[in-house]
């Protein structure tokens, strides 16, 4: 045996017999400080989570005379990054152009500037190795950039040429409509596209700007006129805020925001509306389906949830937690353990509850299953929701619960950008910083008793919509044991929705 060989193989032994030793059950099971190792998981135990919640006003400045800023410095790397919500998106699509904020807020980066051709300006942040781009929402559009700290001045120049002169050149508006209609063509591939859509408009309208959704024609006839037009009445810096976040200094970096700002052409016009419009429409409780011919259904059964207009209402935390043990919780609520684990139903299963502060929210139970048990799961669910309303939830499902949210609760604020993030959101929807100092305490204070309460006072399955997108005739009749079947649902009076045409819209024949 040569001597590397035998060295290696000693290196081995010696590398073997360390970790053996710090294997519990070893002769030497200690952890660190000299702690024993416990056997098994649920043994060990942790210090109690300290985390100071930082004081949002502490970083709010003011620019240009009212325009919000919220800067948190950072100095351990190197990097800076600026971001700015803006008062747009899709609300203010007009009603034969939806997607607009969309495309305003793509072709503002995508399409150059008054300077510079779309080519020309990727090719300077590429230069810079820097990140500049936009998203547009339902309630806002947003701009934003990063980069190393010596680029800093250059990266400003570009950001705010971007948002204040956008080209809108028509070659890349060209290319970004015929992707969208690409996608727009797939649109009945995915049932869960189905799935989304039809449940948006049984709950909210077709027309209302949260579930419209473009034709072909609608996209294909938006223009950069369209878009320039959009931009110069809702991109302004009246319904601005801004966060920097990483290495600046504040008022070097206020200082610049002002510089950029003071350069903007005023326009003649008043702000969009805000907040948004409410929907007019009054879901109608019931059984529907689109009939697609797939193995499984895919499924959703719920209601409207109130707009949430008071942020100290009580109910909000207790609404978390039934949501939490319900079927927000992963494998440890309630519907997931009896339609997945105990039942094998379903691969995924659960249910979601949205707090929306600028129009209705909703509550759903949402899950796919084999066609023969649709009805079994649907059961499942609505007997959970009926136990949750019926007796109080358990002392380990609440504490499970509660210390789930309250110890993920500090992600929020792990980091600079997410600090001045939150704040700023905040202030774009009017929401005091103090709410964040009040959440954990209030999620500490719920009992069963407010968990039942509340169950008993949001939830009403006599409200509730089901929506199904599978083989009908597969999943009407139920399982082969005859645990359940369609007809116990709403007495059995299923009404069909059809699929549409993917660029029209239009019920195919």
């Amino acid at each position: 045996m040569s001597f590397e060989r035998s060295a290696y193989g000693a290196l081995v032994l010696t590398l073997a017999l360390s970790l053996a030793s710090a294997l519990p059950g070893s002769a030497d099971s200690t952890g660190r400080k000299g702690k024993a190792i416990p056997e098994r998981p649920e043994q060990l135990s942790f210090p109690t989570l300290d985390f100071e919640i930082p004081q949002g006003d502490r970083y709010r400045h003011s620019i240009a005379g009212s325009t919000p800023a919220y800067v948190v410095e950072d100095h351990s790397l190197p990097l800076v990054n600026i971001s700015v919500r803006i008062r747009s998106g899709s609300y203010l699509d007009p009603a034969d152009k939806p997607g607009l904020a969309f495309l305003t807020s793509s072709l503002v980066r995508r399409g150059g500037t008054a300077s510079k051709k779309a080519e020309d300006f990727d090719e300077e942040v590429e230069f810079l190795a820097a990140n500049i781009g936009t998203a547009s929402s339902n309630s806002h559009s947003q701009a934003f950039a990063s980069c190393i700290t010596q680029a800093l001045d250059s990266c400003l120049e570009l950001f705010f040429e971007m948002l204040r002169e956008p080209r809108f050149q028509l070659s890349r508006l060209e290319v970004e409509k015929a992707r969208l209609l690409e996608g727009l063509k797939q649109r009945n591939d995915d049932a869960g596209d189905i799935l989304d859509r039809e449940w948006d408009w049984l709950l909210l309208g077709e027309d209302y700007f949260v579930a419209r959704k473009p034709t072909a024609d609608q996209l294909t006839s938006i223009q950069p006129a369209d878009l320039r037009d959009f931009h110069r009445r809702s991109w302004r810096p009246e319904g601005m805020v801004f966060t920097v976040s990483g290495d600046i200094d504040t008022k070097e970096i206020l200082a610049k925001l002002e510089h950029y700002l003071s350069q903007w052409p005023e326009v003649a016009a008043d702000l969009p509306a805000w907040p948004p419009s409410l929907p007019t429409k009054k879901p109608q409780p019931g059984l529907y389906y689109v009939d697609k011919d797939i193995p499984q259904g895919k499924v959703y059964i719920g209601h409207l949830m109130p707009q949430v207009t008071d942020w100290d209402n009580p109910d909000l935390a207790p609404l978390r937690v039934m949501n939490e043990i319900l079927g927000a919780g992963g494998f440890s609520s309630r519907i997931v353990q009896r339609i997945r684990s105990d039942e094998g139903l379903a691969y995924s299963a659960g249910t979601n509850y949205s707090i929306e502060p600028l129009w209705p929210g909703s509550f759903f139970v949402s899950y796919q299953s084999k066609s023969s048990t649709v009805a079994l799961a649907a059961k499942i669910a609505l007997e959970e929701i009926d136990r949750i309303q019926r007796e109080p939830v358990s002392p380990s499902e609440l504490e499970t619960a509660k210390n789930s949210l309250i110890q993920t609760f500090p992600r929020r604020f792990e980091s600079a950008n997410q600090i001045a993030s939150t704040f700023a959101f905040d202030q774009y929807l009017g929401r005091s910083h103090d709410y964040w100092h009040k959440w954990r305490g209030q999620m500490a204070k719920i009992t069963a008793a407010d968990v039942q309460r509340v169950a008993q006072k949001y939830l009403d399955p006599s409200q509730f919509l089901m929506l199904v997108v599978g083989k009908w005739d597969d999943i009407a009749p139920g399982d082969k044991d005859a645990r359940a079947t369609m007809k116990e649902f709403f007495d059995g009076k299923g009404q069909p929705l059809p699929i549409r045409d993917p660029l029209t819209l239009q019920p195919q024949p």
